[in-house]
This record gives C-alpha cells, structure tokens and sequence, in this order.
C-alpha cells in the first residue's frame, strides 16, 4: 500500500503527532510511505503545488497527521486543503484516513473537518485515531495505534469507509452472507412495533447475515412498573427503588453479550419514547460503563443521514460507554458493512481511545461523583476500582510543579535564550525512546 502522509503541524518532522506516523512505518515497512510536512512548508506551497499533487495522486491512502488546534486542525493544514481543491485535483477512489494529537477538547470538530473534506475530493474515509498527547509512550497507547493501523489495513482491503450524511449506503462492504461461527454472541435490543414491518426486515437481514450466535430483546415488551424517578437510590445501593426486576433483566439478559444491535425506527427524532424509557431506567450503566470495550451498532429506519442530533447522540453514547461503534445501517444495504465491522471488532477486541464525548463525559461524571462519593457509594466504589480518579488534577503534584518551574524558565528572557531548542527536543525525548526500542 502507498501511503502519502499529510503532516499539517507547523512543526514538521519535530511534531508529536508525526511520531506516532513515524511509529507506524517502522512497525508497518511493508507499505511505501511518502511524507508532505505541509504545515512547515505551506508558503513554498502556496508558490507550487504541483509536487504535492503528484505525490498524492500515487498514493492509495491519505493520511493526514496534525494536532487540534482551537476546536480544528491548524490553520497551515486548513490553507493547503483550500490549495488543493483549487487545484481541481481528482483523488476518487483512494482512502484516506487521520491522526490527532491534543487533550481531547473538541477534537470531534477537527476530526470531522478532515473527513468532510475529504469527502468534497472523493475520498473515501476510514475513521481516524483521536489520541491524547502522552498515548504513544504507554503501552496501552502504543497497541492502540498498531490496532488502529491494522483496522485501516484491513479496511482498505475490504473497501470498508464511512459514508457521507444523507448518502446512500449501497456502497462499500460486502452483503455476502458468511459462514457460522461460534464463540460469540449478539443482542439486538430493539423497541420494534408489529407495524414496524420495515425495521423487522432490517432485523432479520442482519441476524441472516451475521456468522455469530444472535437474540434479539424487544423492550418494548417488557413490563416496566415506571420511569426513571431520579431517586439516586441505584447510586446509593446499587438497587433500583422500582421491584420490576429490570436491573436483574438487564444483567443477565443483555449486558453479558460480546456485543450490542439497537434497532429502532426513528421517532420524533430520537429513538423512541420506549427506548428513552430503557435508557433512564440504565441510569446507574450511565455513570458506571460496565459494558466497556464491547463493540455497539446500529439498525435504523428512517432518515438517519438528516438527523444531526440523533447522529451526535449515538456516536456520544457510544464514547462515554467506550464502545466501539461499528456504525450505523438505514433503509438501505449497509447491514453488510456493519456486520464486517462488528465481526472484526469482536475478532481482534479494537476498541479506540475514546474522544471528546467520552473524555469529557466521564470526566464530568468523575468529577460530579467525586466530590458526592459519600452519597453515591456505589457509583464511587465503581470508579475507584476501574482507577478513573487517578489523572485527577489534585494527584498530579509532580507534573504541576514541574510546569510551573517550566512556566518561570520561559517568562524569564535570558533563561528562554538559553534553552533554545532543549525544550522541544525534551517534549519529544520520550517519544525517541519509543521509537528506538525493537
């Protein structure tokens, strides 16, 4: 595979986002990798384009690296993608793909500017790694980005990418009806309706297709005494005020799947009055991600390209939960794209690092049931254990004092002169070592 990277940060081959590119070349040197520093260089650019053009022409996959700068990526990677659609160039056919450094504030935005655009020149997009600035020199981050890489791989061999909003979904995958497997097993939670002919064929189409054992749950059929009353008892105790069993249903029926369907048709733009039922009463599931990892996706009738709304809430839904998710189907054929997609989550266990949804939900919700952990006890007892409170700011004196040492060596000028490049060249020590290592 040709791969031409397109590094947006101003800061060329001395980025951190570009050393996690340079950690995949060198775990993937099969591939032919071309690197434009587009950011460092975007007013030669702006003379000639001519041989960034034809470096990206031979390339099958883009890959656009850049950090998040201000809720988008930064403004010289805006400025070459304005240079290139002025150039009329025609890119239909390839993929292309992104990598982004930052904190995770808003790095949804960005990563949905590159792929729009993206879109505008016929590319076809396989969604990107958003990762924290720190992720390469941990381990965990180091397998995320191999898996991410093996995902892209394995998408450009399938021809798997996201489509457009308001597209039709006939394109990319396969309907192909595989062969059973064992081993795994999915629920569809559905809210469907004996009127809802549509979304019970889409259903069907799903469970013919897909190799793994499936059940489907309707809730809409399940005798809830009520809804969610807002008590925080579950938070309290763990147990739900109501005695319909619902907490008991919801263990042992749904939550020990490898994997999780919704389908629903599309209701007053949302779910459904009964799915909303469903989820309130999962209050508790929503402070405590017990289904963590598990890959999630979506069967829908109704124009769910038109509904932002709803599109933000899924795709939010499933990053606080930090689940996959494996995309959504609607009223067409992209039953075969989710199943590829679930299939290979399930195989491979590929769970991204989580983004702005995630992040800074939990975050919140960390916060919130930190400083009411006395009252929450179960809630609390959760996060403790799944270690959600240890990149608290309060437990973090050492790289508070040590930024604050940093702060008076650079609001000093002659102690700045004399630092020169050794502060850059110390942010990006730890990642050389990374590389360094066989």
């Amino acid at each position: 595979m040709k791969i031409c990277v397109i590094n947006g940060s101003p800061k060329g081959k001395n980025s951190v986002t570009f050393q996690t590119v340079l950690y995949l070349r060198k775990h993937f040197p099969d591939s032919q990798w071309a690197v434009l520093h587009v950011g460092q260089r975007i007013r030669s650019y702006e003379k000639d384009l001519s041989g960034a053009l034809e470096t990206m022409k031979k390339a099958d996959l883009l890959l656009f690296s850049y950090p998040v700068y201000t809720f988008l990526a930064p403004w010289q990677l805006h400025r070459f993608i304005e240079l290139v659609k002025e150039s009329g160039i025609d890119l239909s056919g390839r993929f292309a793909t992104q990598i982004s450094t930052s904190k995770h504030f808003y790095d949804v935005t960005a990563h949905r500017y590159i792929e729009q655009n993206s879109q505008d020149l016929g590319l076809k997009c396989i969604r990107g790694l958003s990762a924290d600035m720190g992720d390469l020199t941990t381990q965990k981050g180091q397998k995320e980005a191999l898996d991410f890489w093996n995902f892209v791989r394995y998408s450009v061999r399938e021809n798997l990418y996201e489509i457009p909003c308001g597209a039709q979904q006939d394109r990319g995958g396969s309907n192909t009806k595989q062969p059973r497997k064992t081993g795994k097993k999915v629920i569809v939670v559905t809210n469907a309706l004996p009127e809802d002919r549509a979304l019970q064929a889409r259903i069907q189409e799903f469970r013919e297709q897909f190799p793994y054992e499936t059940e489907t749950v309707n809730i809409a059929q399940y005798p809830f005494a009520g809804g969610c009353l807002g008590c925080l008892k579950c938070a309290v105790d763990g147990t739900c005020v109501y005695r319909d069993n619902f907490s008991e249903f919801l263990r042992q029926r749904i939550q020990k799947a490898d994997a999780l369907v919704y389908a629903f048709t599309i209701r007053d733009h949302s779910m459904g009055a009964s799915f909303k039922l469903y989820d309130d009463r999962q209050f508790c599931n929503g402070h405590r991600t017990v289904t963590m990892g598990m890959p999630v996706g979506y069967l829908i009738n109704g124009d769910y390209g038109s509904e932002d709304n709803l599109r933000m809430l899924l795709e939010a839904r499933a990053e606080v939960g930090h689940n996959y998710l494996a995309g959504a189907a609607w009223d067409t054929d992209g039953v075969g794209r989710l199943c590829q997609k679930l299939c290979y989550a399930l195989e491979n266990g590929y769970v991204p690092p989580q983004n702005f949804y995630g992040v800074g939900g939990m975050k919140i919700f960390r916060d919130l049931i930190y400083v009411m952990r006395g009252m929450m006890r179960a809630d609390h007892a959760f996060y403790k254990k799944q270690g959600f409170y240890r990149d608290m700011p309060h437990r973090q004196a050492g790289t508070i004092l040590g930024m604050t040492l940093v702060g008076e060596m650079l609001a000093n000028p002659k102690l700045k002169a004399k630092m020169g490049t050794k502060m850059q060249e110390g942010m990006l020590a730890p990642y050389r070592k990374v590389l360094a290592e066989k």
